[in-house]
């Protein structure tokens, strides 16, 4: 049997979804979200006190390393409020992730070959693994590491740090490592569905050098060097990483697969 026959039947399996039905499919998955990111919400207020608690522990750590008062301040009444409203938030959806992120695999799939839908769990597990690594690294290394630095620089002064202030350059942080780490992932369905493909980004690896080291320069909250390579050593890893798994997941290397099993 030749191997266009062999295709053949994959190919038919594949569903046919009208644009209305695409639309209802996309209205359902965002309900189901949206409830999930709820439930979240619900969970994480009831332990916001914790979570704020982690969340300043290195500015408390860095001002007491050098002397100074450790409390954070606010400057409106409703701040504290909103800011345990902001965090609860943020804490929900990530303790919702792998739920939301089944529904997004759910709606994709659907485009997706039959053999090539055995990708959900890696999906999920690789999607939130790589951005707890991501948090984990700008919270462990990065953050601590640029709280010191810039307190020292200015240890002349007297530092009066507001909670939305400091919430604020926290996120900006650790959500944009976070974010960044996700990197193979956003590549590996770029790749899946042929818009990118490996030779185009190992020829394009000295201009994309550059725009991490931008991107780097962004995220960094300090002017130095230094801690403008440690934002950018991961993500030019990443982007490697990411050549490799470009090469093994393009339609291209996957069709003359399936020919070569037929």
């Amino acid at each position: 049997m030749s191997s266009s026959a062999t295709q053949q039947p994959e190919k038919t399996a594949l569903p046919a979804m009208g644009f209305l039905q695409h639309l209802e499919e996309l209205r359902q998955r965002i309900i189901k979200i949206v409830i999930y990111i709820i439930a979240g919400f619900s969970v994480c207020w009831w332990f916001h006190d914790q979570i704020w608690n982690w969340i300043q522990t290195p500015i408390i750590k860095a001002l007491a390393a050098n002397h100074f008062d450790t409390t954070l301040v606010y400057t409106n009444p409703t701040e504290p409020f909103n800011i345990f409203l902001k965090v609860s938030l943020i804490a929900g959806i990530f303790v919702a992730s792998p739920f939301v992120l089944y529904q997004v695999w759910a709606f994709i799939a659907p485009g997706l070959y039959k053999n090539e839908r055995r990708y959900v769990m890696p999906f999920m597990f690789s999607t939130v693994g790589l951005f707890v690594g991501g948090g984990a690294f700008g919270y462990y290394m990065v953050y601590p590491n640029a709280l010191t630095f810039l307190i020292q620089f200015s240890k002349q002064l007297k530092p009066m740090i507001t909670i939305g202030e400091y919430l604020d350059l926290f996120m900006t942080i650790i959500l944009g490592l976070g974010i960044v780490f996700e990197m193979p992932i956003l590549v590996f369905f770029l790749a899946l569905f042929g818009i990118v493909n490996a030779g185009w980004m190992w020829r394009n690896l000295r201009y994309s050098i550059l725009v991490i080291f931008l991107i780097a320069a962004i995220i960094t909250p300090t002017t130095d060097i230094m801690n403008m390579c440690v934002f950018a050593a991961p993500m030019i890893i990443l982007y490697i990483v990411s050549i490799g798994i470009a090469f093994l997941v393009h339609p291209k290397r996957r069709n003359r697969k399936r020919e070569q099993e037929g």
